[in-house]
């Protein structure tokens, strides 16, 4: 099927689930932020995997072709598996800038990096079970989680991200070996922090990748629209990921507007093509939809394009999200008539 649909990975978490106005008004937690959650911890569990049916059924109601459980489990993309490894003193957290220039709490590496536990696994196994279709499950990446500690450990901040790596590594395969169908690092830092990416960014993804046995994705963005609400012209980190073993490449182009010519400098690769601006809660139309995806049709053949939202949708109103996804599916069925 050319120009299949998918969500980059989180879903608006209901609001009898989290507290969205809290969720809004700071920066997204790194350490565990436990009072986001309305519910009990003793009914969470259950309450995880009603919000997970939720999540699953409006992207089947929107016809994604591609379903993730919509992160619902997660305060944040990141913390919800870095603050389980091993090697990281959650109890006396450091602090770190935050991708906006503000200090934010994270995680303290006070050892050496371990996987005690996965959790990725447990979420692939609850949406495989769930749906039919092709299943996509999301892991912080290594590099991001590096520049979100505070190094109380290691001899530099590579050492610590090739620890990290090699715990994502393990929770890659066992993501897969649980039903995942494609598994996708989240890597915003890298454009973030491009001046440390270039520099040991490719050798910490590999390391992070190496022998996994499905699809895998890597998605570099600018930042959720609700937080960071200027964008760059452009990527200042991305063509280097020609140079990564993975299959698909996730970008966001809609808000930014971004110059598709770069994505010729990623051959061979898949492009997960953000074309969902969220930064307004107003959904577009499946033209407008369709004219994002044209500007990069220019560079990328249709075989080799998956259409999704810019990045997570986790801070847009849930009747806009499932509405920009119906507009997202409307697209693609006009994109595969043309082409």
């Amino acid at each position: 099927m050319l120009f299949p649909t998918s969500l980059v990975g989180s879903y608006p978490q209901p609001n009898w689930l989290i507290d969205r106005d809290r969720l809004k008004g700071r920066l997204p937690p790194r350490v565990r932020a436990r009072e986001l959650w309305r519910v009990a911890e003793e009914l969470r569990e259950e309450a995880f995997q009603d919000a997970t049916v939720l999540a699953v059924h409006d992207q089947h109601e929107a016809g994604l072709d591609i379903v993730t459980d919509g992160e619902v489990r997660r305060e944040s993309y990141s913390n919800h598996f870095a603050t389980v490894l091993q090697g990281v003193d959650i109890d006396n957290p450091g602090t770190a800038l935050d991708r906006s220039g503000e200090p934010n709490p994270v995680p303290r590496v006070a050892g050496a990096i371990r996987r005690s536990s996965g959790v990725t696994a447990q979420d692939a196994a609850a949406l495989r079970g769930l749906t039919d279709r092709r299943v996509k499950v999301t892991v912080p990446g290594p590099f991001t989680m590096s520049q979100q500690a505070q190094n109380d450990h290691y001899p530099d901040t590579r050492a610590m991200a090739m620890g990290y790596a090699a715990a994502v590594n393990e929770e890659v395969h066992e993501a897969f070996a649980a039903g995942a169908d494609i598994v996708q690092l989240d890597e915003p830092y890298l454009q973030a922090r491009a001046e440390a990416a270039k520099e040991y960014g490719i050798e910490v993804l590999t390391r992070a990748l190496h022998g996994a046995p499905g699809t895998t994705a890597v998605h570099i963005c600018f930042g959720y629209a609700a937080i960071i609400h200027e964008r760059p012209e452009a990527y200042s980190f991305l063509p280097e990921l020609a140079d990564c073993p993975v299959d698909q490449v996730s970008i966001e182009t809609a808000q930014a507007a971004l110059d598709c010519a770069v994505l010729q400098r990623l051959p061979g690769k898949t492009v997960v093509l953000g074309v969902l601006d969220l930064s307004d809660p107003a959904v577009e139309t499946p033209q407008t939809v369709v004219e994002r995806a044209e500007r990069a049709l220019e560079y990328v053949e249709p075989e080799r394009i998956v259409l999704a939202p810019d990045c997570g949708m986790k801070y847009l109103p849930r009747a806009s999200a499932l509405g920009k996804l119906r507009s997202l599916t409307a697209a693609a069925a006009e994109l595969r008539r043309r082409h």
